[in-house]
């Protein structure tokens, strides 16, 4: 240790590209004496104080115009530590100097992040609020293992470069430092150096757990763990609630567009007033769940979050993290589940973000072929990094763990699972074995479930996958994916089309409507009506129903119907509940004007009684992800336009007979087959005055008749509304 430095040192100190500044500033004991260097940019005089001492004990000499200072003094004067006062001739403030307290992060958490195996890598990555040695600050700590020197800077050092130049930990990549004093709510960045020294834009935090309200983009430090839940209860019963013999009903929500505040709607509701007006209205209409597009950070409003920047802090559009915990444990009171829209596939290249953080393609893949999204213009994450896998799964955890959500429900994994996924011959790269298959997607979203299940009791994770990829709600241990649902893309695509035809035209494409059995059961399926199908042009529900204003209410009522009673689990996205006329348009509130309208506000009163209906029928959600569940009665009506089913529960007992008829005419005297005599109760019938329909109907129900039909013992002689969908409940004796 040298008592003074060299020009060469105080010129790479003061500039901040000294490769070691630990090394140098700070407090260093020299024999029987001490020697202490710190910046402090636009001082003219540093004084020594001892922690609790009123006079100084040493001033320090200026040896370089930046603000770098130096003294001596009895290494038994700063034995329990120092604080230090500057003073720039008219202004003092007092500060304690980061560059004496030793390494943070222990060396079992650098190994682990190392490897990648961190089960948490967001307790060491980041801006941690805590108290060292019993003095308060914030932990800073980032990998940028390509980087010749990374500097923390914001608010706290006038965006300084040269003032807290982190410590490199090596060969791990991991740079830390400890600054006293800053609080909850400050703004920082990291200052980045290339490995040739070059100054990469100022980069957010990849763990940060605040960032700005945009179009600003610097990181906040957030303390996340003074939040006190009360749902215990809630956690402890999830599990049964989101099984696949459960009831799960999910209602999508863009938090920007649902409802807006201001005189011209331009204010977004911040999370306690959506916890006022959101949470009642969804539990009213009887959903299960509420499913939120992505809260994570993104810069650009059109993204709708899809494009994330900052993946560990909800958005500062509707609050703090705090607020938006507050807003999980309200729905968690009101017997709600949250699922967050998860997006690990891409991520924009803003210069502010993770593209090319430390000078060199670091969380994405290097070529093109691999890094980038042609279709989102976006870059893809190398997941076959360990330590990026390791972000990943790790962020995974902590929204399920911090946040208390209680599922994940993964966008774009098609996009993952195929390396030539939307790219044409010569513009991707095969894998070893000459194939398609993303083996390290694969392996991240294997290894994802894996820990997501182990780690929190009752959760559920949902794929949004749109091909036959094999297994993808299969256990990882049978080589599957390991979710525990998959959207029925297939199935929606497939009825949507059919429900878009006039019906004249039906017949020749009733395989639509029942292909879907072929394959419901090979999956655990939920079946979305999600906000992918009410934009780019496609229009909304409502307008994609033929006829005229009657006939395309009572298409999509009669189309909700057999949603709500075919096999898989719900999702409908919002403004779906009230017939929402036009496309959606998230930079606006949902046309809530709509429900002045008795024709509207029928369809969103039907929603209510669907989700009713399914909940509180064993026989219409116990077995939908099973074949025992589900029995055709007559799927080869074509000609009538007719479908008709049976759904059974566990037990066998109080089945469902579901007669869908997707012609306008009634058709009465229309016997269908049963398997039990006695009577049969009418529960459902979308035709219903209560719903803006004609009113056609079998008067409550009907005594079965002992008249063989369909291959069973006994038939029903009924009436079907046009366009309808119709349920009846066995009653027995």
């Amino acid at each position: 240790m040298k008592a003074t430095l060299d020009a060469q040192e105080i010129d790479a100190l003061a500039t901040g590209t000294h490769g070691d500044p630990f090394s140098r500033l700070g407090r260093h004991v020299l024999g029987k004496s001490t020697v202490i260097r710190t910046m402090a940019p636009g001082a003219i005089s540093v004084d020594v104080f001892t922690p609790k001492g009123q006079k100084p004990v040493a001033s320090l000499t200026k040896i370089h115009e930046s603000g770098l200072f130096e003294g001596q003094l009895a290494a038994s004067k700063a034995k329990s530590g120092y604080r230090l006062s500057a003073s720039d001739g008219e202004n003092t403030w007092d500060y304690l100097d980061p560059y004496c307290f030793g390494p943070l992060l222990s060396d079992l958490d650098v190994h682990l992040l190392s490897e990648g195996t961190h089960e948490r890598a967001f307790e060491c990555f980041g801006a941690h609020l805590l108290s060292i040695s019993g003095t308060i600050g914030v932990r800073f700590a980032v990998w940028a293992p390509n980087a010749s020197r990374v500097a923390v800077v914001g608010e706290f050092n006038h965006w300084n470069n040269s003032q807290h130049v982190m410590r490199n930990r090596g060969s791990s990549g991991i740079w830390e430092i400890f600054i006293p004093e800053i609080k909850d709510g400050a703004h920082y960045k990291y200052c980045v150096f290339d490995a040739s020294g070059a100054q990469l834009p100022l980069k957010a935090d990849p763990y940060a757990f605040g960032a700005e309200f945009r179009p600003n983009t610097a990181s906040v430090v957030r303390k996340i763990d003074d939040y006190e839940w009360s749902d215990a209860e809630w956690i402890s019963t999830r599990g049964e609630r989101q099984h696949r013999a459960a009831p799960v009903s999910v209602y999508e929500v863009h938090l920007g567009s649902w409802q807006r505040a201001g005189e011209n709607g331009e204010l977004f509701l911040d999370y306690a007033e959506l916890a006022k007006r959101l949470i009642p209205y969804v539990k009213e209409l009887g959903f299960t769940h509420i499913e939120l597009l992505p809260i994570t950070e993104h810069p650009f409003d059109g993204s709708w979050g899809y494009q994330p920047v900052g993946l560990y802090a909800p958005t500062r559009r509707f609050g703090t993290p705090k607020d938006f915990k507050a807003f999980v444990d309200a729905c968690h009171q009101a017997e709600l589940s949250v699922i967050l829209d998860w997006v690990p596939g891409h991520f924009p290249s803003d210069e502010h973000g993770l593209a090319h953080f430390d000078g060199t393609h670091l969380y994405e893949h290097a070529d093109r072929r691999r890094g980038f999204h042609p279709d989102w213009n976006t870059l893809i994450f190398n997941f076959g990094r360990r330590e990026v896998q390791n972000y990943l799964v790790s962020n995974a955890h902590f929204w399920l763990e911090e946040y208390h959500l209680d599922g994940l429900r993964v966008d774009a994994v098609a996009s993952m699972l195929y390396l030539d996924y939307s790219r044409k011959e010569g513009e991707w790269l095969p894998n070893e074995h000459g194939g398609n298959q993303n083996y390290e997607a694969i392996g991240m979203m294997q290894r994802m479930n894996e820990r997501a299940y182990a780690l929190n009791d009752g959760i559920i994770t949902i794929a949004e996958e749109s091909t036959a990829w094999p297994g993808v709600s299969s256990p990882t241990s049978s080589g599957g994916l390991g979710f525990g649902f998959k959207w029925n893309m297939g199935w929606m695509n497939d009825t949507l089309e059919y429900m878009s035809k006039e019906p004249v035209h039906r017949k020749h494409h009733h395989h639509q409507m029942t292909f879907g059995i072929d394959y419901a059961f090979s999956e655990n399926y939920i079946l979305p009506l999600s906000h992918d199908e009410v934009v780019h042009g496609k229009g909304s529900l409502l307008d994609r129903m033929p006829g005229d204003r009657w006939q395309q209410f009572a298409n999509l009522r009669a189309y909700y119907g057999f949603m709500w009673t075919h096999p898989g689990k719900k999702l409908l996205f919002m403004g779906g509940e009230f017939a929402q006329t036009r496309e959606w348009n998230a930079d606006r509130s949902l046309d809530w004007h709509l429900m002045d309208d008795p024709d509207h506000r029928n369809i969103h009163t039907l929603i209510k009684d669907l989700n009713g209906l399914y909940r509180n029928n064993p026989a219409l959600h116990e077995r939908d992800c099973e074949a025992s569940g589900f029995e055709w009665i007559d799927g080869g009506a074509s000609e009538d336009n007719i479908l008709s089913f049976m759904r059974w529960g566990e037990n066998g007992s109080n089945p469902c007979l579901v007669v869908c008829n997707f012609s306008p005419l009634p058709r009465e005297g229309y016997r269908i087959g049963v398997p039990y005599g006695g009577y049969w109760r009418e529960v459902m019938n979308t035709d219903s005055h209560f719903y803006g329909g004609s009113g056609v109907g079998n008067h409550g129900g009907m005594e079965a008749e002992n008249i063989p039909w369909h291959i069973k013992p006994y038939s029903l002689m009924m009436t079907i509304p046009p366009l309808a969908t119709v349920v009846f409940t066995h009653q027995p004796e």
